[in-house]
């Protein structure tokens, strides 16, 4: 069973970067696919990014396409999600979340172990 724990959230003005980090622990890192999510105060979790094990292929929401980028570390066990040109509405709680399933990656339901989530404020 893997644990998850993200890091690198805080306080941002608009316009400016903040590098997410998601420490995972427990399992082969680079077996599983891992995602992004977020989840704004009153509003249901959404995804934001996803990269699949083995392939390494990515896929956004178009909400963060060309503003946000998901990468990994398989020798770090680390994956991360650098967030550029930010703005208000991306304040949220962010979540990283692993699955073994060969998925898309996309949905809530593919991802089997999250994290505690780390908070991102966007000030304008």
């Amino acid at each position: 069973q893997v644990r998850l724990v993200e890091s690198g959230g805080g306080l941002v003005q608009a316009g400016g970067s903040l590098r997410l980090s998601c420490a995972a622990s427990g399992g082969t890192f680079s077996r599983y696919t891992m995602g992004w999510f977020r989840q704004a105060p009153g509003k249901e979790r959404e995804f934001v990014a996803t990269i699949r094990r083995i392939s390494g292929s990515t896929s956004y929401a178009d909400s963060v396409k060309g503003r946000f980028t998901i990468s990994r570390d398989n020798a770090k066990n680390t994956m991360y999600l650098q967030l550029n040109s930010l703005k208000p509405e991306d304040t949220a709680v962010y979540y990283c979340a692993a699955t073994l399933g060969l998925t898309l990656g996309v949905s809530i339901s593919e991802y089997d172990y999250w994290g505690q989530g780390t908070q991102v404020t966007v000030s304008s």
